[in-house]
């Protein structure tokens, strides 16, 4: 399964069938709905972490385990996905993470015990791996050539807008409790309506999945060729040629190579040296610390002094920062290249998080009584913006595209593999961590961050290939 199933000839332009472009638009934002899922579900927690604290009676390490447990669901959905959509399918694949999304939030909302809930977690990760790979792989086997790049964004629009939406509706259901994460609304907590809530678009988009049509590639290659077909003419004109257009899928998928792991060995250290800067990529994304803003920024404001109702809000305004930067990369990498993005990203990251770590050193726990300084407890804000800016507009999206592009053909499949991996390690590492490094020393834990941002920039300059303007082919 891959997310170039089409590719290899310009298809028709715009002009020549603007009356199917309504359709598919449709078709990829009820596909891109997996994308929202994917991040509203990742950060729905950053408004529960106190809440399930206080109710389970629980330390930092244990607390820990709970937000991270999703992400060992994330790494077996996303390594095993391809797998199954090319067995039965990727609408059927949709479907199933549509249940589980459906009874994650439910589990969630309702745990008897603490690793039940951590359990509900997993699953719900299993639902967002599948999410992550399904949907772009999806939306490019169904998009027409001449719109496959703008149309492959909505996926990462998706996920932005979902971490925002997930803020805003955790501060919505807190204002209802009265600022309150515990407070009871119809006879259920706070935070518990915070990770139900998630029922609703999660249903919504199993409805969609059943009024979208299935993948050419996968009709094709289950040997539904009508039916893909018809799929075909619906995405992309009456007037396509559609024989031409089936033997062009078919050559496609004959001519593949399926790499493998073993196709990754070789130089001094193991694997290839492209194989390492893919995973250098994925690591330094993860650790200078952007998914401790995005699940536990809530719990961080209010561990400086702040109330949990601006705690909430920040969150969200955060998140609001995270769209824009996201619009700021997708408008410029094609532009300006893709080093360059990403060294504006470091070097800004660089200083936001070393100002934050100045802030927080600042914070002061008197009998109980957690505050910082008015000066520092506004820079902290500012920084956190910033740093989230700056990461939105060039890591953020910048990774995603130099993993899609710098792999040779014979390796793409298989290193993207081996680098999503060291992502989903990286992001674990830090999410199950932040909780007993914030105790040790908050300022010293963005210390770690600013380092690692620090770190990357020589990491770009020196081994970072560009890519921008380049043919894949191209790719040695």
């Amino acid at each position: 399964m891959t997310s170039t199933a089409q590719a290899g000839g310009p298809g028709p332009g715009p002009s020549q069938h603007p009356e199917h472009l309504g359709h598919v638009i449709f078709i990829t934002a009820a596909a891109a709905m997996g994308g929202f899922l994917f991040g509203y579900d990742s950060s729905v927690i950053n408004g529960a972490v106190e809440a399930i604290r206080e109710r389970f009676d629980i330390g930092s390490e244990a607390l820990a385990q709970v937000i991270a447990a999703a992400l060992i669901g994330c790494a077996i959905g996303a390594a095993t996905a391809g797998r199954i959509a090319d067995r039965i399918g990727r609408i059927r694949c949709m479907q199933i993470s549509s249940v589980l999304f459906t009874a994650s939030a439910i589990g969630s909302a309702l745990p008897f015990a603490l690793w039940d809930l951590a359990l509900w977690r997993v699953i719900g990760g299993f639902a967002i791996g599948m999410a992550s790979v399904i949907g772009p792989a999806y939306i490019a086997e169904v998009s027409p050539p001449a719109y496959r790049g703008r149309l492959a964004s909505f996926q990462q629009a998706a996920i932005v807008i979902g971490i925002a939406v997930s803020q805003l509706v955790n501060w919505g259901i807190l204002n209802l409790a009265d600022g309150d994460q515990r407070g009871r609304i119809g006879g259920l907590e706070a935070w518990q309506w915070m990770l139900g809530v998630m029922v609703v678009p999660a249903l919504l988009y199993g409805l969609l999945s059943f009024v979208i049509p299935e993948s050419p590639r996968f009709l094709i290659s289950a040997g539904r060729t009508e039916q893909a077909k018809t799929v075909l003419s619906e995405v992309e004109g009456t007037g396509t040629d559609l024989d031409a257009r089936v033997r062009e899928i078919t050559a496609a998928m004959s001519s593949e190579h399926k790499s493998t792991f073993r196709d990754l060995l070789g130089g001094r250290f193991g694997l290839l040296p492209i194989v390492w800067i893919g995973i250098g990529l994925s690591v330094f994304q993860q650790l200078v610390g952007i998914n401790v803003i995005f699940y536990y920024s809530s719990s961080l404001w209010q561990s400086v002094g702040i109330d949990p109702t601006s705690s909430f809000f920040y969150s969200f305004t955060t998140s609001i920062i995270n769209i824009i930067g996201t619009v700021i990369a997708m408008v410029f990498v094609d532009r300006i290249g893709r080093k360059p993005l990403a060294l504006i990203g470091s070097v800004g990251m660089a200083l936001s998080l070393g100002l934050a770590a100045w802030a927080f050193s600042y914070k002061e726990d008197i009998g109980g009584d957690i505050s910082m300084p008015e000066l520092q407890g506004t820079l902290a804000l500012v920084a956190a913006h910033a740093f989230v800016l700056f990461f939105a507009l060039s890591w953020g999206v910048v990774v995603w595209v130099l993993l899609g592009e710098m792999f040779p053909n014979r390796i793409r499949a298989a290193a993207l593999g081996v680098a999503a991996a060291a992502q989903w390690v990286a992001n674990w590492v830090i999410t199950v961590t932040f909780p007993t490094l914030s105790d040790w020393n908050l300022s010293g834990a963005y210390v770690i961050y600013t380092c690692f941002a620090v770190l990357s920039i020589p990491f770009i300059l020196k081994w970072v290939p560009e890519t921008k303007g380049k043919a894949l082919e191209e790719m040695g």
